[in-house]
């Protein structure tokens, strides 16, 4: 029988990865911004350690850690120098017995796949819009509904789009899915561009779902349809024009209708892609009906984003977030108690942030 883990015992374990062969700037930034999550955790009563993953050999960096006493909170988005990794990770953590937040792998894998995605979405009769996957060129002729947006088969984070992602004829498109073909070694999905509202909506929970405030990009004064568009630089470039163009009204405005509409199709997009504790859904509004573009089982979750944005439009502090993520994990522990802990008052543990190498 597996001896019960006492309050003194427990730790959550602050999982992050860290490339070494990012810029400098880039890990500091990635380390300040797992901190500030990993204080939040602490000042809600866990016991929280910082852990870095800058080498693949995750049973390594777990090794002084037991899954009895441990709840990982799994923030880290891949392995280093292995692509797509997002699912091998979680697939490690449970060889080696731990329980971990968010989604599981199969969430997790079936995210960077996105035709797959658009069946799971299109068994569930969730709206999404028109798709065709394209491996060459040599149906590309086909496709004859415009504006039209070319994407990466099997990515995330919005990689591989930009405002030349649009096209508005078949020679266009012919161009995209070729240079993305040839760039990017995989796929071109295109889609019906839906030139509408757009909404990014965090939602948590497994039994009952709860839907946090819509986030809405707001792009006002961009005139240009091929700029209406979150992609990579629009997210993560602080210096690029989409990036500063693009403003976000939270809560969004919505109807009474629409409010119900949208959440009704955020908690169908969720089951329907296996979600579990938290995610968000990416959509856009066209003659009423929302369609979902993307469901991200594993969100950026820093205070800036816009799921912490919106927890605090409810008055939830980051570090309750944090503290109702680790709860529902906390459910699934076959030894530690399913119940909010007493407070720690200890502060994270800095000699578990390791050097990079």
């Amino acid at each position: 029988m597996a001896r019960k883990a006492s309050a003194p015992d427990f730790r959550v374990l602050m999982l992050f990865n860290i490339d070494p062969e990012w810029e400098t700037a880039d890990i500091k930034a990635t380390v300040a911004s797992s901190r500030e999550l990993a204080d939040g955790l602490s000042q809600a009563g866990f016991k929280t350690v910082m852990v870095p993953v800058d080498k693949p050999d995750l049973e390594k960096v777990l090794r002084p850690y037991s899954p009895e006493a441990c709840i990982v909170f799994n923030w880290c988005e891949s392995l280093p120098g292995i692509e797509h990794s997002e699912g091998a990770v979680v697939r490690e953590l449970e060889r080696l017995g731990f329980i971990y937040t968010g989604s599981t792998a199969q969430a997790l894998d079936l995210s960077i796949n996105k035709p797959l995605v658009k069946q799971c979405l299109g068994e569930w009769d969730v709206p999404t819009p028109r798709w065709r996957v394209f491996p060459n060129l040599r149906n590309a002729h086909q496709w004859n509904l415009f504006p039209a947006i070319v994407k990466p088969a099997h990515e995330h984070c919005s990689l591989g789009l930009s405002p030349q992602s649009v096209v508005t004829t078949n020679e266009e498109l012919k161009q995209q899915i070729s240079k993305l073909i040839t760039e990017m070694k995989q796929p071109a999905l295109v889609e019906d561009f839906v030139d509408g509202r757009e909404f990014h909506v965090a939602l948590w929970g497994n039994d009952e779902l709860e839907v946090l405030p819509a986030a809405e990009m707001d792009f006002a004064g961009i005139s240009d349809m091929h700029q209406r568009l979150c992609d990579y630089d629009a997210k993560f470039t602080p210096d690029s024009e989409l990036y500063n163009k693009i403003g976000t009204l939270l809560p969004a405005p919505l109807t009474a209708e629409e409010k119900e509409n949208l959440e009704s199709t955020c908690r169908a997009a969720y089951r329907a892609t296996g979600c579990r504790d938290y995610a968000r859904i990416d959509l856009r509004l066209r003659d009423g009906i929302f369609n979902v573009l993307d469901v991200n089982p594993n969100p950026d979750i820093s205070s800036d984003a816009s799921m912490a944005c919106a927890a605090d439009t409810l008055g939830i502090s980051y570090g309750e977030l944090g503290r109702r993520i680790v709860e529902m994990a906390l459910e699934r522990h076959p030894v530690l108690p399913a119940r909010k802990p007493r407070p720690a008052n200890a502060p994270v543990s800095a000699d578990a942030v390791a050097s990079p190498g």
